[in-house]
């Protein structure tokens, strides 16, 4: 296999740390505070796909940690994002995670109404109020981005610049995969694992134990698969298709599996993963395009959610290959779940002495390196005292 150039240095430096976080900040409420604060609202996060609000009216919404977003199109056939919440008493606009609304959103507590635009249209006996300004009193925007097709948000302003602008280094790369013009195969999923989110990140991001606990990925790539680590917020896992296989849902995947035309050589077989620190993924097969994302739900449980799209031409048997590419995926997430439940509880054992990393474990290692330059508290290895850790954190950024 000709290995593609990553167009990074990503060297592994000699005598590195092979340690990762400490089991401490797995299990600690006052760090997953701090992670809330400076991670999942000061980052870009994963809303949906344009295509998923084809129509006027149509909007995605989700939570995360504290915080409610809705993603809607308007009138003008523009998608926007705002806060979903009431400007009134703060309830729900819409209470489901996706759905439709005729040219208004109506507040279920009160009554307000709101423009596909934000705008308050009025409020319920408007009397009862003084003059309200529409757009004082609109919906709250969110900062949203749209690349390649994927909305993200962004709840407060953070370290990372825009989506694109983390992306640049494979931009080139990517723009092979035509991601904005991919369709949904269903709505996005959500389920929930007992773990805190670090340990499902810790699991995707490496492939050191694809040959072992992975035997449908091992027979359909895993000679080829390899890491990168993270830089600037992005890393990058690619793997080259097997020519046959012996599962049967691998075997018959490699026979309907048909590469998209204008694919440069090395990516007409590939499943490529491209992480965003810190908690989503966005993955490519010839077939079909997937996210994937954690929201900490509190120190021992994590939501998982995703949406998976095909293109919007397909023959037969990419069709066929699209659904066995999900058979196999789905199949792999059971099998990480289960690994993240092992290694999370791990850590509140006596025994626990931290991780020893594999080089072919930089991803993990870069991940954590990540956090650690944004929660420094995260380098101590004896836990702190909960009332401690967002002092000694503070103290620790404005160390000079």
């Amino acid at each position: 296999m000709n290995r593609p150039v990553s167009h990074r240095d990503i060297s592994i430096p000699e005598n590195w740390d092979r340690r990762g976080l400490p089991g401490w900040t797995y299990h600690s409420q006052a760090f997953l505070e701090l992670e809330k604060q400076e991670l999942f609202r000061k980052h870009w996060q994963i809303a949906c796909h344009v295509s998923d609000l084809p129509e006027p009216g149509n909007y995605i919404a989700f939570d995360m940690c504290g915080e409610r977003a809705l993603v809607l199109r308007g009138a003008d056939g523009e998608v926007r994002a705002f806060h979903n919440m009431c400007r009134h008493r703060g309830a729900r606009v819409v209470a489901d995670e996706h759905g439709s609304c005729k040219g208004a959103l109506v507040c279920p507590f009160h009554g307000w109404v709101y423009n596909l635009d934000g705008t308050l249209r009025g409020a319920a006996r408007p009397k009862s109020f003084p003059d309200l300004d529409k757009v004082e009193f609109g919906l709250q925007p969110l900062e949203a981005e749209i690349w390649n097709g994927f909305v993200f948000v962004r709840f407060e302003k953070g370290p990372q610049g825009s989506v694109a602008d983390m992306f640049s280094p494979f931009a080139g790369e990517i723009a092979h995969f035509d991601l904005d013009s991919v369709v949904p195969c269903s709505e996005t999923w959500t389920m929930v694992s007992r773990v805190n989110w670090k340990s499902v990140r810790d699991v995707d991001n490496e492939g050191y134990h694809v040959a072992l606990a992975h035997p449908a990925l091992q027979d359909l790539y895993g000679r080829s698969y390899f890491d990168e680590p993270f830089v600037n917020g992005v890393s990058r896992s690619y793997a080259e298709c097997n020519e046959n296989g012996r599962r049967w849902s691998v075997r018959n995947y490699l026979k309907t599996m048909q590469p998209r035309p204008g694919m440069p050589d090395y990516l007409k077989r590939a499943w490529v993963y491209y992480g965003m620190f810190p908690n989503a993924v966005i993955a490519v097969t010839p077939e079909l395009v997937q996210f994937y994302q954690e929201f900490p739900l509190s120190t021992g449980e994590t939501l998982l959610r995703g949406g998976i799209y095909r293109y919007r031409e397909e023959t037969r048997e990419q069709r066929l290959a699209r659904k066995l590419a999900i058979r196999i995926d789905y199949e792999t997430m059971g099998e990480d779940v289960r690994l993240t439940e092992w290694s999370n509880e791990a850590m509140n054992s006596s025994a626990f002495k931290g991780f020893y990393l594999s080089d072919l474990e930089y991803g993990v290692r870069s991940h954590h390196d990540h956090l650690r330059a944004i929660l420094p508290v995260s380098t101590l290895e004896e836990r702190p005292h909960e009332d401690n850790v967002a002092r000694l954190n503070q103290e620790m950024t404005d160390k000079p």
